[in-house]
């Protein structure tokens, strides 16, 4: 299955003839203008079209994504858009006969209300399903469920294993990315607002733990291991071992999906009936295991259904 690279400064546009001032111009263009998905988009749907139909018509989907490994993110070294959620839906747009996918890079807290916007066709991004997303938008049945992790400074100075220890220590503050669940978590068990501090992105927050600003990045546990291994920095480490968050007296556990428009039922269901009966199988597993998830984050019995219900 082929893939049309996210644009970026120099990113190629399918251009002829065209020199390099050119291009990185018009490339620079694309971003400027919100397209950044490449000049090379598909057109937008004929009068009385639907997304699916345009999908099956032109072989392009586009999918929003905010570069966070290891859910999606763009591997510059091949120029292409991978992680766990454009991973499987590859596969299984693959089985739908829709041959390509097109990332549009987007901030984490930006990707519900561009789908809305309709700058992309769906969300993957392993975005939780959580009630307050649910009125926003559709999802899939999640792809997985797994816990949480803080990244702090070698040696934990301040001994945090949970968020309820960043709540109980009045000197802590912790760092969450614009969107994200995290700021959820840390209001939900009582962390204060005027301590918990709000990152654009993962990187942006590593780099408030480094320097002091913040005393935790809290994250899901994969992406704050993946961001461990990114900054090489012997001054950090993950929280080890480290209690899920306790809201309303349960135990939570995130659960990523793809997102939709609440208007693209048709596309949605296509979509889903290929990902119920591919989610599970030996060939999932081993596209996934790449990215650090096992056989024990597997959803089993979750559906969306329930997360969307959960706390409402």
């Amino acid at each position: 299955m082929s893939d049309t690279p996210t644009a970026r400064a120099g990113a190629p546009c399918s251009l002829v003839s065209a020199g390099r001032r050119r291009l990185t111009a018009l490339a620079a263009l694309c971003l400027l203008s919100g397209a950044v998905w490449g000049c090379g988009n598909p057109d937008g749907n004929r009068e009385g079209e639907s997304t699916l139909e345009r999908i099956r018509r032109t072989g392009v989907v586009r999918v929003g994504y905010a570069n966070e490994a290891p859910y999606a993110y763009l591997d510059s070294e091949n120029d292409r858009l991978t992680g766990e959620a454009p991973e499987i839906a590859r596969a299984v747009l693959g089985q739908m006969e829709v041959p390509r996918i097109e990332g549009v890079l987007t901030e984490f807290g930006a990707l519900i209300p561009g789908l809305k916007a309709g700058r992309f066709d769906m969300i993957a991004a392993g975005m939780y399903i959580t009630p307050t997303r649910c009125r926003e938008i559709d999802f899939s049945d999640p792809t997985y469920c797994i816990g949480e992790g803080f990244l702090v400074k070698a040696g934990n100075p301040y001994d945090l294993h949970s968020y309820e220890d960043a709540k109980a220590n009045d000197e802590v503050e912790i760092g969450v990315v614009a969107g994200a669940v995290e700021l959820g978590y840390a209001e939900a068990v009582g962390i204060p607002r005027d301590r918990i501090v709000v990152f654009p992105d993962a990187p942006s927050a590593v780099a408030g733990v480094q320097s002091g600003r913040v005393s935790a990045y809290a994250g899901t546990i994969l992406t704050v291991r993946d961001m461990l291994g990114k900054a090489d920095d012997p001054g950090l480490e993950v929280a080890e071992p480290f209690t899920n968050p306790v809201i309303d007296g349960k135990t939570t556990q995130g659960c990523g999906a793809f997102g939709f428009r609440s208007d693209d039922d048709a596309f949605r269901e296509a979509f889903e009936e290929h990902l119920r009966g591919f989610i599970g199988t030996p060939e999932h597993l081993k596209l996934v295991r790449p990215f650090g998830f096992t056989d024990a984050d597997l959803p089993g019995g979750v559906t969306a259904a329930k997360l969307c219900k959960a706390g409402a």
